[in-house]
């Protein structure tokens, strides 16, 4: 039986492949092991989001959980991953799992954990039932319904209780009242009745449930979002895209012109916004692929900064020891101060947007606002789909120091926290990283201006693949 092991975010796998009831339940019998050493009687909360088969996943999960003597509340519906984190707190349960692949392409299912503090289980504790996992397991005849009358499982509306939760936190009246009119991207993805319920008014794009994502992966880039980057730039009344990934919990934006505002000029619009206009202090942490102009922010300011390892777990857990007012990833999953130590791409775009109505500025205005702290930049990403010999051949190259320099591009100094980083003599930097959820090689890249950062990212790919 095949080892099942945790990425940088949870167990993925290809549905039917190794993603399988089977393996569902191997994982579910090493959650419950893991919870019992620790509780008498621990609660689950539990949910799936819109991908094919979360349904019946998440009842394989449900039926181990019971037959083992472990409570547990799930959720109606489909749910977002920030909706499970919310919910671990509110039903103070120990432990939460969604089933969810996040961005991944649509014949991938996955499997992540919560803990009790309302983000990402740590490190420590995922290794751990990683390595409680059996290779064989029973896996219960009884339904759904047995495990109900017996007390065991009990429902929740997880959507209802975050809804309201938002309407506390943001004045969504003002909102809808603004003169920035907000379009919305659910890429089919389990954020569509948020917006939906919070936002009547608001121009919806892939908020119906199609849990083939219309045979592309539901990860807010700007190549997978081309028709919000269309509908702002030709709706005039249209002055903010915002985009979530299939879980909801990943960002992208679009400003005025639908221009795609990246994640890390999102993570500096936060720190802006947080402090400058709200007075609001703490650490920021950020994970190794995201820019150094996050470094020159945190300097003007006075913040103290922290360089994290890739995956929002490494943040989340200094989240639960430490005052963060940022948290956040070159992907997309960003966690404020004030909201649960969780990525949550809904909270962060109304975060966002009421940065927008209260000053009456739009995002491009405030991106000027955060270059005059910080200076202008572009950022690119290619990911290279290669075969794995190839993949480790890069990486193990690059690690032995075996690039002098990329094409025209010569580099000045290397950082290898997590993946390698090369600092460019023009100011900019490359890094090089194998995907932790998918057979990728990504290539991340930041220069002075789009032509430029492009042409790294040509020259990059050049000459790692010759």
């Amino acid at each position: 039986m095949d080892k099942i092991k945790f990425g940088t975010d949870g167990w993925r796998a290809i549905i039917a492949q190794d993603f399988t009831v089977y393996n569902v339940a191997r994982v579910t019998k090493g959650l419950a092991d893991w919870l019992l050493n620790d509780h008498e009687k621990p609660t689950v909360l539990l949910g799936h989001d819109c991908r094919f088969g979360g349904p019946l996943f998440t009842e394989t999960v449900a039926k181990v959980l019971c037959a083992n003597g472990i409570n547990v509340v799930m959720a109606k519906g489909f749910v977002s991953t920030p909706m499970i984190s919310f919910g671990v707190l509110q039903v103070q349960a120990q432990q939460g799992v969604i089933i969810t692949a996040s961005h991944n392409p649509p014949t991938y299912n996955g499997y992540k954990l919560k803990g009790a503090h309302g983000g990402p289980s740590n490190p420590a504790d995922i290794a751990a039932v990683e390595a409680l996992i059996p290779n064989t397991v029973d896996i219960p005849k009884q339904g759904m319904k047995y495990w109900e009358d017996n007390g065991m499982l009990r429902y929740i509306n997880l959507e209802d209780m975050y809804v309201a939760y938002l309407e506390e936190k943001f004045d969504i009246a003002a909102l809808n009242k603004s003169p920035f009119k907000l379009a919305y991207d659910a890429m089919y993805g389990a954020g569509q009745n948020v917006i939906r319920r919070l936002f009547p008014s608001a121009v919806l794009l892939h908020c119906d449930e199609n849990p083939g994502f219309h045979g592309q992966a539901p990860e807010p880039l700007d190549k997978n979002l081309k028709e919000l980057a269309k509908t702002v730039a030709t709706t005039p009344e249209v002055k903010i895209g915002l985009a979530t990934d299939g879980d909801a919990d990943r960002i992208g934006l679009y400003d005025e012109d639908g221009n795609f505002v990246d994640a890390h000029h999102i993570i500096l619009l936060l720190i802006h916004y947080l402090h400058k206009y709200k007075g609001m202090t703490g650490k920021v942490a950020v994970a190794f692929s995201v820019t150094d102009r996050v470094k020159r922010m945190c300097e003007a300011y006075g913040l103290p900064i922290e360089i994290t390892p890739i995956g929002f777990k490494y943040i989340s857990e200094i989240m639960t020891k430490e005052d963060i007012l940022v948290g956040g990833e070159e992907s997309g999953g960003i966690a404020v101060k004030g909201h649960i130590p969780e990525r949550d791409g809904i909270y962060d775009g109304l975060a966002l947007y009421e940065f927008m109505n209260t000053t009456g500025k739009t995002l491009k205005q405030l991106c000027e606002e955060v270059y005059e702290v910080v200076g202008r930049f572009v950022y690119e990403r290619n990911d290279l789909t290669l075969e794995n010999e190839k993949k480790e051949a890069i990486i193990e190259r690059a690690a032995a120091n075996g690039y002098g320099k990329f094409g025209k591009y010569g580099f000045n100094r290397i950082e290898t926290i997590d993946g390698i980083k090369y600092h460019l003599d023009n100011g900019g930097w490359i890094m090089l990283r194998a995907s932790g959820t998918e057979p990728l090689l990504r290539v991340y890249a930041e220069g002075n201006g789009k032509e430029e950062t492009l042409d790294i990212l040509e020259d990059v790919k050049t000459t790692i693949l010759a």
